[in-house]
């Protein structure tokens, strides 16, 4: 079939039910944005060459295998004839391999036909099977073979054609028996060159012509890449003088000159040299993943202490971020110095607290603080996120990761410009980070439970599924898609969990296979496998460690947390304490700085004694009861206040001492009254200093209250969470809405009438007042009625119309001479009459 016979697809297109139209639309959203008026409108988006090398990069190896059979035949093909030629590229092996080889081809070449014929690549019965519009020019060249000879020598000159037809025709006849084309001495060289090469023997006698190195060469080309590099492409050789094996083969055809140094192999010679086969090597079913077999179940509960320590790394981070928040960098991103300050303070390598940073703020957690100059701050957002249960802020941190458009694994590296690329910049997005993620993460759901795959065989995978797709940096992606799963707590020892199966099917594109189930069938593992059903945060919650409100206080002014703690005690300790190490047990020391800390946040020394004795399991050390008393002694002695900035203290005694400090010189300070002291610093720059000399000064508004420093104050307004267009499918509501309206315009389109022949007779001409109020009841009753119409050149023409509305001077109505809507000024209508 040519790619003209467009027609029959869209009569075979509007014969689909509903429910295939449906299926179609999900197969292949792109074609209802916008939506189409009509089934012909819908044909024709679908053979655009955007819409089908679209749908062609969606289909896995062995489908496309079975496009590019299809696409290579000169007319329809039955499918025992397709079977036939796919069954050609299986490899052969015992017999009871062949049996059980052919048992996989009829259930895969069945699936892949349904497959193609659902997303509309091919139509028609299965006794007439035929490539749609559009899919012939994307799939050229197909299965590695070069173009027709009729391209290849499309460039060379007649002379020189005629002088090979000559070199190469069968001895005793002008060219050889075979199509009408060969044998035509007035057709074209080219097509009857190109016709030669197709009849039957005749590649086969040219290449039994050539030297054994001519045919080596012929048999590096066949399987693809069809074209090759040589000096002096072009030389004019023939088959007496010949020498070179290149030569030979460029004198007979079998190889042709593309350019000034490049040749290419005919596509008639490469399906001689593959023996009837189109592909070399074909498999019905993906490559396998290599493994490690592993307990599910001990799987589960690793990934989910990985889930917990990632929710709780993240809530430490925006803590920290709340009280001393990084700057935004001029060109966007975050300072390379910040992240390694960061990744020191949340005890991770440097890449792991890049992914935190990223997930966090494709959560919604984090955002730049206002102008370019601001600070990457907490977002409102994360107050809401902090008082949810542990499972559900890690399915909302999950998600995001899952979804975001950002490729963390890259921060680090640098650019095409050798600039460094930094977390929360703007060049880390990519557009196949998404869909990389989750086909990863299919994969592994693929393999079935308990299996943890190699990752070299997770990619060998991905690059068969969609061959066509060749995303930059594929493998990359795949590898820190591994990498991120693990850490995130989506897979545990390299297997995935039962609530990253869970996360998976979230995103229907991806969690639910496209057709055959791949992978091993082990049905051992734990109840929250693959056949487990229900949200992530349910299947998760019962493998979290339960949180705990008691912490062990020791006589070193230390705190020792046995578990995760409950949310509110470890934000307090967060406050008073610092986190000396981490592991099975949290070791938390309190120290002058943090109780002041805490003081600073608004808390009492009685307030801070009592929360220690209420979460202790041991009495409250008598070293800790003398830190927290003598820090509270001190704080708020010195009260500073803007002048630019004042110290104010009760004690003219501890100022006279602050005076005397020679370290208080660069402040310069001076005496307004005993107990004030001004300064031309900032307050928040003389609280530092002061705080430098060993005082314990407290800030204070102009009016004289203590200002609060609470860590939670400090917020911005949230970015809204950006996923890739790829990470969920269409809605089924709006697919269902789309075919709905393709098909009511479809019905308009096909009952449309046509032209009208006009009336015959002089043409209507009444009273202007006469023929508004014919117009005005012929628009209330819905009348067709017959007028006279002048037009741009003053030409009196009759019209059939079935007037619509009338209003500013103009009458829309439907035109039945034209077939057509138009406006009509009311002045230029010289009569009405009715329609005998």
């Amino acid at each position: 079939m040519s790619e003209g016979m467009g027609g029959d697809f869209t009569a075979w297109l509007r014969g689909r039910a509903d429910e295939q139209l449906r299926a179609l639309v999900a197969a292949r959203p792109e074609l209802i944005m916008p939506v189409p008026p009509h089934v012909e409108g819908l044909a024709a988006r679908a053979g655009t060459p955007s819409a089908v090398g679209r749908a062609l990069d969606r289909l896995d190896r062995f489908t496309l295998s079975v496009a590019e059979t299809l696409t290579l035949q000169p007319g329809p093909l039955a499918y025992g004839e397709l079977r036939s030629l796919i069954a050609r590229a299986l490899p052969h092996g015992s017999r009871a391999d062949n049996r059980r080889r052919a048992a996989e081809l009829d259930i895969a070449l069945r699936e892949a036909v349904e497959r193609l014929r659902t997303a509309c690549l091919i139509f028609g019965p299965d006794d007439a099977l035929l490539p749609a519009p559009g899919v012939r020019g994307a799939l050229d060249p197909p299965a590695g073979l070069g173009p027709p000879a009729a391209d290849v020598f499309r460039h060379h000159s007649p002379e020189s054609l005629t002088v090979l037809l000559a070199d190469i025709a069968p001895a005793g006849t002008d060219a050889a028996e075979g199509p009408a084309d060969a044998a035509d001495p007035t057709a074209p060289p080219g097509r009857r060159l190109a016709a030669l090469l197709a009849a039957p023997g005749t590649v086969e006698r040219l290449i039994a012509e050539v030297s054994p190195q001519a045919r080596a060469a012929l048999d590096e080309l066949a399987w693809g890449p069809p074209s090759g590099r040589v000096a002096d492409a072009r030389r004019e050789v023939r088959t007496a003088t010949a020498q070179s094996p290149i030569e030979q083969l460029l004198a007979r055809g079998l190889l042709g000159a593309t350019g000034e140094e490049t040749v290419t192999l005919p596509r008639e010679v490469a399906l001689f040299l593959r023996g009837g086969r189109i592909h070399q090597d074909l498999s019905p079913s993906p490559p396998e993943l290599d493994g490690v077999a592993r307990d599910q179940a001990l799987a589960d509960r690793t990934a989910a202490g990985q889930a917990f320590t990632f929710v709780r790394t993240v809530e430490e981070l925006c803590e920290l971020w709340s009280h001393d928040p990084p700057g935004v960098l001029r060109a966007g991103g975050l300072a390379v110095r910040d992240l390694k300050r960061t990744a020191q303070l949340l005890d991770l390598p440097e890449w792991a607290a890049g992914l935190v940073v990223e997930v966090t703020h494709a959560a919604g957690l984090i955002a730049s603080g206002g102008s370019v100059d601001g600070e990457w701050l907490p977002t409102s957002a994360y107050d809401v996120w902090r008082v949810k249960a542990t499972e559900d802020r890690w399915a909302v941190l999950a998600t995001a990761w899952a979804g975001m458009d950002r490729a963390p694994g890259l921060i680090g590296e640098r650019d095409e410009r050798d600039r460094p690329i930094n977390a929360l910049h703007p060049d880390l997005r990519r557009s196949a980070a998404a869909e990389v993620r989750l086909r990863t993460l299919s994969v592994l759901a693929a393999v079935g439970p308990g299996i943890a795959p190699t990752p070299a065989s997770v990619i060998d995978r991905l690059a068969w599924e969609q061959p066509r797709r060749r995303i930059a940096h594929r493998d990359r992606l795949a590898e820190f898609a591994l990498r991120e799963a693990e850490h995130i707590g989506v897979t545990g020892l390299g297997v995935l969990s039962g609530h990253g199966r869970a996360l998976l099917r979230a995103f229907p594109r991806y969690g639910s296979s496209h057709g055959r189930s791949y992978g091993h069938s082990s049905g051992e593992g734990s109840g929250a496998e693959a056949g487990a059903e229900g949200a992530p945060a349910e299947l998760l919650a019962p493998l979290l460690p339960k949180p705990v409100d008691r912490v062990l206080l020791q006589a070193d002014l230390t705190a020792v947390a046995p578990g995760p703690l409950v949310s509110d005690l470890g934000r307090w300790l967060a406050l008073a304490a610092d986190v000396e190490s981490k592991g099975g047990a949290t070791v938390y020391r309190f120290g002058e700085g943090s109780i002041r800390r805490a003081l600073d946040a608004g808390q009492s020394a009685g307030e801070l004694l009592a929360m220690l004795e209420r979460h202790s399991a041991t009495p409250v050390p008598q070293p800790l009861r003398y830190l927290i008393t003598d820090v509270a002694r001190r704080h708020g002695r010195i009260r500073v206040g803007t002048a630019s900035a004042y110290i104010r203290c009760d004690d003219p005694a501890v100022l006279d001492e602050v005076v005397a400090d020679r370290r208080a010189a660069a402040l310069r300070l001076r005496r307004l009254a005993p107990t004030v002291l001004a300064s031309k610093t900032s307050r928040a720059s003389l609280v530092d200093a002061l705080r430098a000399m060993g005082y314990a000064p407290m800030a204070e508004s102009l009016e004289g209250d203590m200002l609060v420093a609470r860590a939670d104050a400090r917020r911005t307004e949230g970015q809204p969470l950006t996923r890739a267009a790829t990470a969920t499918g269409p809605d089924p509501d709006i697919v269902a809405a789309a075919v709905r309206a393709i098909r009511a315009g479809d019905d308009a389109h096909l009952a449309r009438r046509g032209p009208s022949d006009a009336p015959r007779g002089q043409v209507p001409r009444s009273p202007s007042t006469a023929t508004i109020s014919a117009l005005k009841e012929a628009i209330r009753q819905g009348a067709r009625v017959w007028i006279g119409y002048l037009d741009s050149q003053g030409h009196a023409t009759s019209r059939i119309l079935e007037p619509a509305r009338m209003e500013g001077g103009y009458l829309t109505a439907y035109d039945e001479t034209r077939a057509a809507v138009h406006r009509f000024a009311l002045h230029r209508i010289t009569g009405i009459a009715d329609v005998n």
